[in-house]
């Protein structure tokens, strides 16, 4: 199980990558194929959108058909082959595709591993887990920042992309032999994800849950490198490193949140005060948009910090599925998660050439309020939910 568990993590590692990679990427792929911010808006919220909709079939696989298989075949098909596709991809089209099967094939991954701390580990130490799963995966956001970069550089995206394909693959028929599905939940309980949504207190946690990542998963997955290059005049490797930071950011966060609910003995008031404080350091953003390159990285890295309660929000709704319905339970929530940034992604995407023309700062404001004031519209209806940590 450790050495499966191990492989998972590294399959995460793909997934946060995969996530992240386009913002370095922006520069080259526009020159190569014509792939401008609006295209690549759009590609990154294929991978969120084409994610996001897997979890509802994901979550029945982990339930019936265990993690081993369902996270296997699907990062070797759809991880391995859409990561070939865009390493030979000519037009922006090729491009959405590519991350529409990337997206397939990413979206068992995490969700395996939190079904077998859920299967395999105290209750009260899921939270905990899952945020080590989420911080020591997101070594990924690091890999898809300046080393990308020095790759792109030294044998090109093409050859980058091809190795990453083989990777995928390795790691696929790694996980296959040494996942070991957890004994499943004995009784004969029926029940369906529908059944979760009749639980009052998932309406108080869901909107949080779409809007929680959205600022620091796009922001890093794309808006980041144009924003830096726009408004600021930084070149690829420039935003490599600037990406860098943000990606360090975020893993900090992330394991910084994992613990925090048992220290302070509440997962409620530790989620609430995280995103509120998250909606105003992006809205801050706004406010200095333009004022001086340093600000606004130590901003956005403040956003990628902020923004790492994603796995303590699943461990709060975790605490009130029902047993037979774990599986289900946490793909729903990250169909939320993940459904999010895709969807915002891609609205996005609308905003960027609406105000595009004049002010080379103006897109990125009206993007910036969009996702800070959503988010905080999110903590807000977060308010009326029922803390729990058992």
């Amino acid at each position: 199980m450790q050495f499966g568990l191990i492989l998972l993590c590294l399959a995460y590692v793909l997934s946060q990558f995969f996530r992240a990679f386009l913002a370095v990427l922006s520069g080259v792929l526009e020159q190569d194929i014509g792939a401008g911010p609006e295209d690549l808006a759009l590609a990154s919220s294929f991978w969120f959108l084409s994610f996001a909709a897997m979890q509802l079939p994901v979550g029945w696989a982990l339930d019936h058909i265990g993690p081993r298989r369902t996270g296997s075949w699907l990062l070797l098909i759809g991880g391995g082959g859409g990561a070939l596709l865009f390493a030979f991809a000519s037009t922006p089209a090729h491009i959405n595709i590519a991350m529409l099967l990337i997206g397939i094939g990413c979206s068992p991954v995490l969700m395996a591993s939190y079904y077998i701390f859920a299967r395999e580990y105290p209750p009260a130490r899921f939270a905990t887990l899952a945020a080590l799963m989420l911080g020591v995966g997101s070594v990924g956001n690091l890999v898809a920042s300046y080393p990308l970069a020095l790759s792109t550089e030294m044998i090109g995206w093409r050859a980058s992309l091809v190795g990453l394909s083989g990777l995928s693959i390795a790691v696929a028929v790694g996980m296959f032999f040494t996942v070991r599905d957890p004994a499943k939940h004995q009784g004969d309980e029926k029940g369906s994800v529908f059944d979760l949504l009749k639980l009052p207190i998932m309406w108080a946690m869901l909107p949080l849950m779409f809007v929680n990542y959205a600022p620091a998963g796009a922001l890093r997955g794309l808006w980041i490198g144009p924003y830096l290059r726009d408004v600021f005049g930084l070149n690829t490797a420039q935003i490599g490193q600037a990406t860098l930071v943000m990606g360090v950011a975020m893993i900090a966060g992330t394991l910084a949140y994992g613990p925090m609910d048992r220290i302070f003995g509440t997962r409620k008031w530790v989620v609430f005060t995280g995103n509120i404080l998250g909606a105003v350091a992006i809205l801050t953003l706004v406010a200095v948009i333009d004022v001086n390159l340093y600000l606004s990285v130590a901003l956005i890295a403040l956003v990628g910090i902020l923004g790492g309660s994603f796995p303590v929000v699943i461990a709060h709704g975790r605490a009130f599925f029902p047993p037979h319905l774990v599986g289900r339970g946490v793909t729903l929530m990250n169909l939320f998660g993940i459904g999010g940034v895709g969807v915002m992604q891609f609205a996005s995407g609308r905003i960027h050439p609406a105000y595009s023309g004049g002010d080379p700062a103006a897109p990125y404001v009206a993007i910036f309020a969009f996702f800070g004031l959503s988010l905080m519209v999110g903590a807000l209806i977060y308010l009326f939910s029922r803390d729990r940590l058992d």
